[in-house]
């Protein structure tokens, strides 16, 4: 029967090639068989090795019609060939088919939602579609491995999505690299030539010996290698959620390094992904990285990198040179295939949430991997119980050891009051109170409401000293009125990220030397930015955030007394809103219950009281169908997720780590920036500069925009790219001024 039995000998194809007949031509059996082999390996790291074959044998049946034939000739229009595989699959299977329905009918256009009144929901894309005939050499079907997870009440469809997620990835990344292999043999040969994880241990090992030789040994060099000798013992330890609490100056980024490198060795896992919230703390941790084990084996996957500018660490580590290996790195952007990966918390949270190919491919590699999120604190209140799902996941059903890394450990875990909360992760760290007893660098003091004019004075008495303040107009301002001393500093996201790189090497050898430095910035500063001064001035703001400022300050035991954070509520700048405001009113609560606020204590009754003030809907609010008043993420993945329908596309549109309607500006600051724009001007294929051009990119509101645009501040490229024309809008201090009516606004809140 026509779609049932077999279809007569004759030869499909896959890939056709521009110019060379049929015969050199990806058959349609490699293909499928080919594709099945990755995707089945992908997927038996989570035991379902079956679902993946079969998802890659079916995924192109669509192809084996005269329709496609013809296309491939080059006489026929386009062919939807990836809907007949999903509706074998349903046919076939039933519900469960659906599975890999989703996963093949999307591996080109993304997952569907599965149904709404969209002609692209799945369940009408089906409902039209007519049985492929099924090629005489397609093996037969063999018996599908059980799902990795047991359904659990509340949270089922939230687990099912997952899973067709991961499948997705594994069908999708198996598709891309066999067509590659094929069609582009030159790319596919640079992919996968990394050492493996046991020399990047005895890498790190030699490194670390070093430091054991230091001369002038610091008087917490102890404690750090106390840190150092916890993290390697529990590296011994089985997977699943571990928790590292250290504070700055204990060693955290070169233990947890050792940690995940000897864990994943001893667990038989496959890589180390560090999530990481900002840029430059990734940059930072990702130069310590290449220095310890290699630049051949560190992938950094983010907006402002660009691998031509990083060089090999060590001399074997590309003997043909840094063109190889940039490229290699690049493409390992796309599916995380290296040894080593450190990203955004942007890229990682938003991917396990995609509906796009491009986005899902990397998802299957996380899978048996060691997952330290760094300053785990910064997730985000609105979005917390979807993250904390994923991570739940992650280590109870795909094998991956999940560690929460941080100074201030939120108050993640399952109780009566946060029933919602992860399992309690396993300590790293043994003493934890002894740790941050001695690791005590600063004392807090609140200094109640300050004027600007009294904050001047203050900070004019400072010969070297840093102040964070919530708003980048109130930074501005109080750059402005320093600008009469010696050694005055700005920073914020007005600035262009190569502007702040060199801004902070100034400052950084400004410090160094002893000269005067006074710094005036944004929250962009406590993310993890290695300066420290000896006072800091930080705006009322949540107990996290004075912690962070806090880590800028004395943070190398300059100063054998101590240094000094003080924290003031300003009176010239209108208290900030929404979750910073929240943030702020539990922080004051805390500092007047607390004696050391930045005590574990202290840290864990602020995130206890901020989850509580949020309340269950607060920790998942993002609306998914504001048709249907569908609210929270969770609830919208349950709903109908008995029946396998599952609002994908609507879930990823919601899903933004970071909501924001600024709009980006590309400011051409130097000769590189320069040189982006003259490209983007010309080039056909924008991708490659548009991500070097990340480096010039400032953010701004929307009624900023529109002033710069009506002013003729601005030049459209390409339709698309928003190119800075007018220079002279650009300081040399304070970057793109866009305009100022004097009127603070809530989305000046921001770095």
């Amino acid at each position: 029967m026509v779609g049932h039995g077999q279809s007569e000998a004759r030869q499909w194809y896959a890939h056709s090639v521009e110019g060379m007949p049929p015969e050199t031509w990806q058959t349609l059996e490699a293909h499928l068989l080919g594709v099945a082999t990755q995707a089945r390996k992908f997927a038996a790291k989570f035991g379902c090795g079956g679902w993946g074959a079969l998802a890659g044998l079916w995924h192109d049946l669509g192809k084996a019609t005269e329709a496609f034939w013809r296309r491939l000739s080059g006489t026929g229009p386009r062919v939807d060939h990836s809907t007949a595989g999903a509706k074998l699959a349903t046919t076939r299977l039933g519900v469960v088919g659906k599975v890999l329905a989703y996963c093949i009918a999307g591996h080109h256009a993304g997952l569907a939602d599965g149904k709404s009144p969209e002609a692209s929901c799945l369940v009408r894309r089906l409902k039209g579609a007519s049985l492929p005939e099924l090629p005489a050499w397609l093996p037969q079907t063999e018996p599908l491995e059980a799902l990795p997870f047991a359904p659990t009440a509340g949270r089922s469809g939230f687990q099912r999505a997952f899973f067709v997620r991961m499948l997705y990835s594994c069908l999708v990344d198996a598709d891309f690299l066999d067509t590659e292999k094929f069609l582009k043999k030159e790319k596919n040969a640079l992919r996968g030539e990394y050492p493996p994880l046991d020399v990047l241990w005895e890498r790190l090992q030699g490194y670390l010996s070093k430091f054991a030789a230091k001369p002038v040994p610091s008087p917490v060099d102890p404690w750090r290698a106390k840190v150092l000798s916890w993290c390697v013992e529990a590296a011994g330890n089985a997977p699943g959620l571990y928790s590292l609490t250290v504070p700055t100056g204990g060693g955290k980024t070169l233990s947890s390094l050792a940690f995940a490198l000897k864990h994943a060795v001893t667990s038989h896992l496959d890589r180390v992904i560090f999530v990481i919230p900002y840029t430059s703390i990734i940059e930072q941790n990702a130069d310590v990285f290449r220095d310890a084990v290699g630049a051949d084996a560190v992938i950094e996957h983010h907006s402002n990198f660009d691998p031509r500018r990083k060089k090999a660490g060590r001399d074997e580590a590309d003997p043909a040179g840094d063109e190889p290996l940039a490229k290699r790195q690049e493409l390992a952007c796309e599916n995380w295939d290296a040894p080593l990966v450190v990203t955004t918390s942007v890229q990682f949270f938003e991917s396990l949430f995609a509906a796009t190919s491009s986005r899902c491919r990397k998802l299957h590699n996380i899978a048996k991997s060691v997952v330290i999120l760094d300053e785990a604190q910064m997730l985000s209140p609105e979005i917390l119980r979807p993250c904390l799902e994923a991570l739940r996941e992650l280590y109870e059903s795909y094998g991956t050891t999940v560690v929460l890394c941080t100074a201030t450990q939120p108050a993640l875990a399952k109780s009566d009051e946060f029933p919602w909360g992860l399992d309690q992760p396993r300590e790293i760290v043994k003493d934890v109170p002894g740790l941050f007893t001695a690791l005590t660098r600063t004392r807090v003091e609140h200094l109640g409401r300050l004027t600007d004019e009294a904050l001047i004075k203050r900070l004019k008495g400072h010969r070297q000293v840093l102040c964070v303040v919530n708003s980048r107009r109130h930074a501005r301002l109080l750059h402005k009125r320093l600008l009469d001393e010696d050694g005055v500093f700005h920073l914020s996201a007005t600035m262009c990220p190569a502007h702040r790189t060199q801004t902070l090497d100034a400052i950084r050898a400004a410090l160094k030397d002893g000269r005067p430095c006074r710094v005036v910035s944004t929250a962009l500063i406590e993310c993890g930015v290695d300066v420290s001064f000896p006072v800091v001035y930080r705006a009322e703001a949540g107990i996290d955030a004075v912690a962070q400022a806090g880590g800028r300050c004395n943070r190398e035991w300059e100063l054998p007394e101590g240094g000094v954070i003080y924290v003031f509520t300003p009176v010239d700048a209108p208290t900030p809103g929404g979750d910073m405001a929240r943030a702020a009113a539990v922080g004051a609560a805390v500092m007047r219950r607390f004696t050391d606020v930045l005590a574990p204590e202290a840290v864990t009754a602020y995130f206890r009281d901020l989850y509580w003030s949020v309340g269950k809907e607060g920790l998942d609010a993002r609306e998914v169908d504001p048709v249907e008043h569908v609210k929270g993420i969770i609830d919208a993945l349950q709903a109908d997720g008995n029946r396998w329908n599952f609002p994908f596309r609507a879930v990823a549109e919601a899903f933004q780590f970071i909501q924001s309607t600024y709009r980006p500006v590309i400011v051409p600051w130097d000769k590189e920036g320069e040189d982006i724009v003259a490209g983007l001007r010309h080039a056909e294929h924008t991708g490659g500069l548009a991500r070097l051009a990340q480096r010039y990119t400032v953010q701004i509101p929307p009624w900023q925009f529109a002033a710069l645009d009506t002013s003729g501040a601005l030049e459209c490229i390409q339709d698309r790219f928003f190119v800075l024309a007018k220079m002279e809008r650009y300081d040399e201090a304070e970057g793109l001024c866009a305009g100022d009516d004097g009127v603070f606004r809530a989305e000046d809140n921001i770095v």
